[in-house]
């Protein structure tokens, strides 16, 4: 999953690549990279519960 997310980030965040990231870029992919964690955190409670575990 993890380069899912960083490939998934960077081909959105980053759309001219050089040396280093802008600071926009940055802050896109820690928005980016957090949304995904959340959303796995979802999934995953979501799944515990649906399998009698809470």
């Amino acid at each position: 999953m993890e380069s899912t997310v960083r490939d998934k980030c960077f081909g959105t965040c980053v759309t001219k690549p050089s040396s280093s990231l802008s600071s926009s870029e940055q802050q896109c992919l820690a928005r980016c990279c957090d949304r995904y964690a959340e959303a796995t955190q979802v999934v995953t409670k979501a799944t515990l519960e649906m399998n009698g575990y809470q």
